[in-house]
């Protein structure tokens, strides 16, 4: 048996971060099902974020997706989302919501600047992120412009790792309290 042997995660994220998340998951045996981009059968374009993982294709935004994706998250242990806040509250598979339907449920949200407070709404990505906390001004030579690093700091660092320890932690607690948690996962 596996540390996270019968783990059921649903994966709804796109780029790095979650992707990367849910792989150090499924690496610790959760079985993890992706929501793919229609034609992607990685669900990122990126071969090794998709190792140990199974995928299907959901459009969500059609009430039949939506039913299909709400009949598992009823069994799911954990869901993973990366949108733009609001995005799963508009199509009616927020937190509040899911929760609602299944009590237990761990519920990630991996973005930018978190759920809620004044840049919840901007879009960003790893160098904006670095740029905005002064990363950038410690990478290169001293006294030199900033340079770009050649790994995405704020994608695994920030996002990626606190999302997995993030869970990990709503699951302990879910076995002390028998109720679900909301991981608000912000990558600044």
């Amino acid at each position: 048996m596996t540390p996270l042997g019968r783990l059921r995660l649903l994966d709804l994220s796109r780029q790095l971060p979650g992707p990367f998340c849910t792989t150090l998951l499924a690496d610790l045996g959760a079985e993890v099902l992706v929501n793919a981009a229609p034609g992607d059968p990685f669900g990122t374009g990126i071969p090794f974020l998709v190792r140990n993982k199974q995928s299907m294709t959901l459009n969500l935004k059609t009430e039949a997706g939506r039913d299909v994706f709400l009949r598992l998250a009823a069994g799911a242990d954990v869901v993973l989302e990366g949108f733009r806040p609001g995005v799963m509250a508009r199509l009616g598979l927020g937190w509040e919501h899911l929760s609602a339907l299944n009590p237990r449920l761990v519920y990630c949200a991996i973005s930018g600047y978190g759920q809620d407070g004044p840049y919840r709404d901007r879009v960003g990505h790893d160098v904006n992120y670095l740029a905005a906390a002064g990363v950038l001004n410690y990478v290169g030579e001293s006294g030199g412009p900033p340079v770009i690093p050649g790994v995405q700091i704020a994608d695994i660092g920030a996002g990626s790792l606190l999302a997995t320890v993030g869970i990990l932690t709503a699951l302990i607690a879910r076995e002390r309290t028998g109720r679900g948690q909301l991981v608000d996962v912000a990558m600044l």
